[in-house]
């Protein structure tokens, strides 16, 4: 039975306020320097009067679980949402401040400790920007159309290999004027246009994308939730022209065109039915090769990188040599790691993994931990079409979640991966078919 729905929308800055790590290329010592653009928190609260929940969308590479716990259990004692019912995730951009102590960064010695302060800050803006959508909360419909992504990005190996630039976007508007209260899109692409050498703070393209919603359909004020599916081995790599800021505007509207005349085209209902589970999975960890075995992985990929540089080969292909090259040396240091018997704590730091299942209506979106290959979500969507995954979800992983192939090819996110693979992905995918079918 369907019922009238009500819905709620706020942001709240989670700028930082001095300069800070900015996390994402390995080994490069990068403080910021200014600020190009701002990060917001931005939240989505609907109800069918029975089942609230809630969506919280941040520009921040990592969430962190202690911290994404901490903020769901301040937003359930200060709404009564249930923690159970909300999705927090991150956009993964490169360009935003560290926010989670991973073992990738833990044994990068360029690497510091995340800013206690900032994550304070960033806890608090989730909280602000959740709680407020819940206090406007009022009589809202709301519908979903998908836009076509193409040209923002593709599979970061071959670009003609798996990829999913379907993109689904949910508005709502108000009961009572129409007018728009919120969006939220999912896009399976990697934020990194913004390479290392820039220092200034920025959401990358997301948030040229959720600007330019504003400024041609929503209203400047309208919050816009980005949220990044998954997307462990998608990039915008195949298709920029320059690692700039005029580039990642380029890429934005982009896919901010297609998404507007998507908003522009969707049917909006009043009455929906509404509902969530979850399931706890605990992962399985991989066995590591020998130090002495991840030492000469590591020199053959510095060895490749390097030859690659003095040949003056194409700059996709460098970028993908210097991937493999961060991959091998985390790889070493993972090694070490498992054969000192710590690296146990970093797993239990993580597990279980958590996925959310939210129905609106015929739609359903889901939500994953950490960073999974897109091949994963496809393997959901080939069964249920109408479902939509989120990545980054309420807690960071260790490393990515990848396939058998990226094993077998010894690629970047494998050597960082501290799960079985493909194991664990499918066990995520097994987890949320089961959700999908009760």
């Amino acid at each position: 039975m369907t019922r009238p729905l009500i819905a709620g929308a706020a942001a709240a800055d989670i700028t930082p306020n001095d300069s800070q790590f900015l996390f994402g290329y390995p080994f490069v010592e990068r403080f910021s320097t200014g600020v190009h653009d701002r990060l917001l928190s931005s939240a989505l609260f609907i109800s069918d009067g029975e089942t609230p929940l809630l969506l919280v969308a941040n520009d921040a590479v990592f969430l962190g679980r202690d911290m994404a716990s901490r903020a769901r259990n301040r937003i359930e004692e200060q709404t009564g949402i249930p923690a159970a019912n909300m999705i927090v995730s991150a956009t993964h951009t490169h360009s935003g401040p560290l926010t989670v102590d991973t073992l990738g960064s833990e044994i990068d010695p360029i690497v510091p400790k995340a800013d206690p302060r900032y994550v304070e800050r960033l806890e608090n803006g989730i909280v602000e920007a959740a709680v407020e959508a819940h206090r406007g909360a009022r009589p809202a419909t709301i519908g979903l159309a998908v836009a076509d992504g193409s040209g923002v990005g593709a599979n970061r190996h071959d670009p003609a290999g798996p990829s999913n630039l379907e993109v689904p976007v949910l508005a709502v508007r108000d009961g009572r004027d129409g007018q728009f209260m919120a969006a939220m899109l999912v896009c399976s692409m990697h934020p990194t246009v913004l390479h290392e050498d820039s220092t200034l703070i920025s959401g990358d393209f997301p948030a040229m994308t959720r600007q330019y919603l504003q400024e041609h359909v929503l209203g400047r004020d309208c919050p816009v939730l980005y949220h990044t599916g998954p997307s462990g081995n998608q990039s915008p790599r195949h298709v920029t022209k320059s690692n700039t800021f005029d580039e990642a505007l380029r890429l934005g509207r982009l896919l901010g065109s297609p998404v507007a005349k998507a908003v522009e085209s969707i049917a909006f209902t009043g009455e929906i039915t509404l509902s969530c589970a979850r399931r706890l999975v605990d992962l399985p960890v991989r066995t590591f090769p020998t130090v002495d075995e991840a030492q000469k992985q590591a020199d053959r990929a510095a060895k490749r990188l390097e030859s690659l540089r003095r040949s003056g080969a194409d700059r996709r292909e460098v970028r993908t040599a210097e991937c493999d090259w961060f991959g091998a040396a985390l790889s070493l240091k993972l090694a070490e790691k498992a054969e000192s018997g710590s690296l146990q704590e970093a797993v239990a730091a993580v597990m279980p993994g958590e996925i959310t299942l939210m129905r609106i209506g015929p739609w359903a979106f889901v939500g994953w931990p950490g960073e999974a290959f897109v091949e994963f979500l496809l393997s959901v969507k080939a069964l249920h079409p109408n479902c939509y995954v989120i990545g980054l979800v309420n807690c960071q992983l260790e490393g990515y979640l990848v396939t058998e192939e990226a094993v077998r090819q010894g690629w970047y996110e494998a050597l960082n991966s501290i799960f079985v693979s493909p194991q664990a992905g499918m066990l995520l995918v097994q987890k949320t078919l089961e959700l999908l079918a009760q």
